[in-house]
């Protein structure tokens, strides 16, 4: 682009050329996303995806208004759960809407691939508002390296592939159109990006629980500007109608409802929504009264507030009008080092990054954006420093929790797209005047002056020559060299998205013995078998990352999923794994279970089985149940020769070793963690009903008491 203008001026043709960039980039952007449609077929991937994919069949069948009363019985047995008002359903909303119109423009499309199509679709999108973002703090050329980047970047392509059919995947789209429409209102003052901000942040709302992000970003950003005497009256209107608007935007949805007023996250939108009319109000007043009188008001406002602030504060707290409805993830972003429930902590993605999956998922990015931050600190405009106040909170909080890398993703390639941008202007630009410099002829001639004053053509000395032909080649190897770094790039982002983020967890391959590739289809065997061989009422029971695949692709009534609103639910399903068989009988039959499922990676080798998160299952039901439940007894959760007699006694040994050691097993061998403590045993209160190909899961049958009837929900109890 710089070419094009010093070669063509600034016409239409950079601009054209800059669009049919960004059109590229948005086909690179979908393109790539599809390793897993290519490798598999149109598969939903991992756990919450299911039950986005669940709520989007009811919102397409029964309809929006429905949905939003949807009480699923089904789930949580014997709780329930009233959907409509615990999920943010702007996804199911956004590919409900996609489904329609296709279908209205004649294009019969099955809705599971709208739902696979989704993340990729909206993969391009954010990159072309990054390019505008990143355009309106910098320039054209840095925001198509930024668009170019973010196409391809590992820490967004890990939620944005064809089948990560979850919130993340519109959720950073709404997040950077956000915060653009923003940028562009305190630029402009204008009321109309003032009010695309707003319906932007209620889009964002309705998509995922991180907008509790931009609700404290602008905030801090605004007090930021307004400290270092950047106030304007274009900062007032930017804020004021996001701030009105935005909270009520934010009631309308029923997972938020009233608590957008009094939820503490949403405290400092309260406070800087009034220090800016404090602001206003003092600039105003400034104008009328003279130095001596403006300073003994600006004194007694200041202490004012914060006497008032402070009484008011703790009188708020003491009656729980403020904090009810914080969660725990988010107090563990404000202090790490907070105590974690346990149930948090068992989650990967909530724990604290690493420099190696910094690397893998930004490359050299993170090398890269402190020196973007350096040149947007240098520019010191209100679009620059709010890319500097996104960096630098984003790195913050992803550091504390991994899953956060992907909002910190769009910031570093944003801040490093422009230090690119920088470096290629400034060493093109070095090297054009060198090479200009190092062509001139001997008789070619400038104007120089006398010592006595009098005009006289001088010719280039050799010298200069030869500092102009250095100073190309030190530009064109600077230029190489960086050349060679995003090449490297391309291939570290392709390579990390077709083997690392393009993999089902329904669907996998494994390495055989003979060296051949084998695909593990055992998840969706045991949900066939499930739908296909249990009663349509049956319940299911089984850790809580498989309850929404079980409800979408068996249909049968679990106990609990990947909601995890219930802590207390999730204790006794563990309390159930870690328990002997005499002892969780009694809690199978009060809570009418039928079958157990579980997850076992001993035959195949697969590391995220049930074994593996047993220690987790223990953990958390020691919390509720530490009568019936201690960690200690279970030593190192070690499944071999020297485990305990309570792990070798418990529920969750039992189901994953039984018939382990026939020829039909591997003898009593578990490939991961080597022979097993115990081999022959028999059950009692439950028995065998179904076992996968690669044993991968296995599904056991509750022995009914003849004489008891089913439970009545009314009478649960443990």
């Amino acid at each position: 682009l710089t070419v094009c203008r010093q070669v063509m001026g600034s016409g239409a043709f950079p601009q054209v050329l800059a669009a049919a960039i960004l059109g590229l980039i948005c086909v690179l952007a979908f393109s790539s996303r599809l390793f897993a449609v290519v490798k598999y077929e149109s598969v939903i991937h991992e756990f919450d995806p299911y039950f986005n994919f669940r709520g989007t069949q009811y919102a397409v069948e029964h309809g929006l208004g429905e949905f939003w009363n949807w009480f699923d019985d089904t789930v949580w047995y014997p709780l329930g759960r009233h959907v409509g008002h615990t999920v943010y359903p702007g996804l199911m909303v956004t590919a409900s809407a996609i489904y329609n119109g296709l279908h209205k423009l004649g294009f019969p499309i099955e809705i599971r691939n709208v739902c696979v199509f989704m993340a990729p679709i909206f993969g391009a999108n954010t990159a072309i508002i990054t390019f505008f973002m990143t355009k309106e703090a910098w320039d054209t050329g840095a925001g198509l390296v930024a668009a170019a980047l973010i196409s391809m970047v590992p820490g967004y392509m890990s939620r944005s592939v064809a089948g990560s059919y979850d919130n993340e995947c519109i959720a950073i789209f709404a997040l950077l159109l956000t915060f653009f429409t923003f940028m562009k209102s305190v630029k402009t003052g204008s009321l109309k990006w003032a009010g695309i901000c707003s319906v932007a942040y209620f889009y964002m709302v309705m998509a995922w629980g991180g907008y509790i992000y931009i609700t404290n970003l602008i905030p801090a950003y605004t007090y930021g500007l307004i400290i270092l005497g950047r106030y304007s009256p274009r900062l007032w209107v930017a804020y004021c109608v996001w701030y009105t608007l935005g909270s009520l935007f934010c009631m309308q949805v029923p997972f938020v409802g009233l608590s957008a007023m009094y939820n503490s996250t949403h405290m400092a939108s309260h406070a800087v929504f009034f220090l800016i009319q404090v602001t206003a109000i003092m600039r105003f007043v400034r104008g009328i009264l003279n130095a001596a009188e403006y300073r003994r008001l600006l004194k007694f406002i200041v202490l004012s507030i914060i006497g008032l602030g402070a009484v008011g504060g703790a009188v708020a707290f003491s009656v729980g009008y403020i904090g009810g409805a914080t969660t725990t993830r988010f107090y563990t972003l404000l202090d790490p080092q907070s105590d974690k429930i346990p149930i948090i902590s068992s989650v990967s993605e909530h724990q604290p990054s690493s420099w190696p999956s910094y690397f893998f998922d930004l490359h050299f990015m993170m090398l890269l954006a402190p020196v973007g931050v350096h040149f947007c600190v240098k520019r010191w405009t209100d679009s620059a420093l709010f890319l500097v106040a996104y960096g630098m909170t984003s790195a913050y909080f992803s550091a504390i929790m991994i899953r956060l890398v992907l909002v910190m993703a769009p910031a570093a390639v944003m801040l490093s797209a422009i230090a690119i941008s920088c470096s290629f202007n400034t060493f093109f630009v070095a090297r054009d005047e060198s090479l200009l410099d190092a062509k001139r002829k001997p008789k070619e001639f400038r104007k120089g002056e006398d010592d006595d004053g009098v005009d006289y053509d001088r010719p280039s000395s050799p010298t200069q020559a030869l500092s102009s032909t250095v100073n190309s080649l030190m530009a064109l190897i600077t230029v190489f060299f960086v050349l060679l770094i995003l090449l490297t790039f391309v291939v570290h982002s392709i390579w990390a998205t077709s083997q690392a983020y393009s993999n089902p967890s329904i669907v996998m391959w494994a390495g055989g013995g003979n060296g051949r590739q084998r695909l593990l289809d055992d998840f969706r065997e045991a949900y066939r078998w499930l739908n296909q061989n249990t009663d349509p009422d049956a319940k299911i029971a089984s850790w809580w990352d498989y309850g929404y695949q079980t409800s979408a692709m068996a249909g049968r009534t679990t106990l609990v999923d990947n909601n995890t609103w219930n802590n207390t639910h999730i204790a006794t399903v563990g309390r159930v794994m870690a328990s002997m068989e005499d002892n969780a009988a009694p809690i199978l039959r009060r809570l009418d279970i039928d079958y157990l499922l579980v997850v076992f990676g001993g035959y195949v080798g697969y590391s995220s089985d049930d074994i593996n998160k047993f220690a987790w299952m223990v953990k958390i039901s020691s919390g509720v149940y530490p009568k019936s439940v201690k960690e200690e007894n279970f030593g190192h959760f070690s499944a071999g020769q020297d485990a305990t007699p309570t792990m070798l006694n418990s529920m969750m040994y039992k189901m994953c070793y039984y018939r382990f050691h026939s020829p039909d097993g591997r003898r009593g061998y578990d490939v991961m963690r080597g022979p097993v403590g115990r081999n022959k045993f028999g059950l009692s209160v439950i028995e065998e009903a179904f076992t996968t190909e690669h044993w991968m899961t296995r599904i056991y049958k509750v022995r009914k008491d003849p004489n008891r009837s089913p439970i009545n929900a009314v009478t649960y109890q443990i």
